[in-house]
């Protein structure tokens, strides 16, 4: 593709490919798309950074699927951060932007204010979630938590679950009132019949790059990219003065990089009245009379976008006209 100084790179991922190493990866930036995830809350700063991450992370491994599927990560552990969950909504035609949503779920009076984002997780597990859509059966990977990041638990459930090494690098700051993010994913292409070890599960069956390369030119070509991308400084990653094409010329000049299409990345949510009418539509009339307000209606928040449903308790639930059996 031609890259020309008319591409606006806020809220963008880019595609790449180093061809003198079998590496392939993304830039992402984004910008309004976090600010936009992060304004609908007032998270605590511990419970902001998680987010942030995690979103990056959604962005970047998002962009692969295809169209019109829907790729979600969770993260769930017995600390103070209960639960964090993003959305990543493939475009529905070509040339269309994806969509992004994120949101935790925490306790405030468990959290520790001087603490590290990441040790308020505990124990847990890091899941990827990919829905086809109707008549397909979701995928579902998880690993348990491990390292000191969301990035490292992202690493360990490529390098288990899908047997291909994979690096994440991210920043994110927020200056001026304004959320500033960008992040650089690599990942070795993958081969015909990747490895396996203990049968991928469980804390004795984790993967690494080392247990994965089938040869040392594999290992000396992933070895070196990441040596390259170890120089990335966090200016560069967040802009706005170095380009993600300038970026990847800085870092990988010797190691032939090759740009696709750049994707764009915009906040989105899919919550609707008639989705919140059809997950109540599992509930007896009595249940239904315990979610009625003492004004007669049942409320609904949607905990991404903070949209707020009010409903008369006659047109849900299973006996409501139109509800389940």
């Amino acid at each position: 593709m031609s890259l020309g100084s008319q591409i606006a790179w806020d809220d963008t991922i880019l595609p790449f490919q180093l061809d003198a190493s079998d590496v392939r990866g993304r830039v992402a930036r984004l910008d309004g798309v976090l600010d936009e995830v992060l304004v609908q809350h007032n998270y605590p700063p511990a419970v902001e950074a998680l987010v942030a991450e995690a979103t990056l992370l959604t962005a970047l491994i998002g962009q692969t699927i295809k169209l019109r599927w829907k790729l979600s990560l969770q993260v769930r552990g017995d600390g103070p951060a209960r639960l964090i969950a993003t959305d990543y909504y493939a475009p529905e035609r070509a040339g269309e932007p994806g969509r992004v949503r994120a949101y935790a779920s925490f306790d405030e009076e468990r959290l520790d204010p001087e603490g590290a984002p990441f040790a308020q997780i505990g124990r847990g597990y890091f899941a990827i979630l990919i829905d086809q859509g109707k008549g397909t059966t979701p995928y579902s990977g998880l690993t348990p938590i491990a390292g000191q990041s969301l990035s490292d638990c992202a690493q360990s459930y490529f390098a288990q679950s899908e047997q291909l090494p994979t690096r994440f690098i991210l920043s994110f700051l927020k200056e001026s009132g304004m959320w500033r993010a960008g992040g650089v994913m690599l990942q070795h292409m993958p081969k015909a019949s990747p490895l396996m070890k203990d049968g991928g599960s469980g804390e004795e069956g984790l993967l690494t790059a080392e247990d994965i390369f089938s040869d040392d030119n594999e290992r000396e070509n992933w070895s070196r990219a990441n040596i390259l991308l170890d120089s990335v400084e966090q200016d560069e990653m967040i802009g706005p003065e170095v380009q993600p094409t300038e970026l990847l010329v800085r870092l990988f000049h010797e190691e032939r990089p090759r740009v696709f299409d750049p994707q764009s990345v915009e906040f989105g949510c899919t919550c609707s009245s008639e989705k919140v009418i059809q997950s109540l539509s599992i509930y007896s009339e009595k249940d239904i009379a315990t979610m009625t307000t003492d004004e007669g209606i049942v409320t609904a928040d949607c905990q991404f976008c903070g949209a707020h449903y009010e409903f008369d308790p006659k047109v849900l639930g299973k006996d409501a006209p139109g509800g389940g059996d």
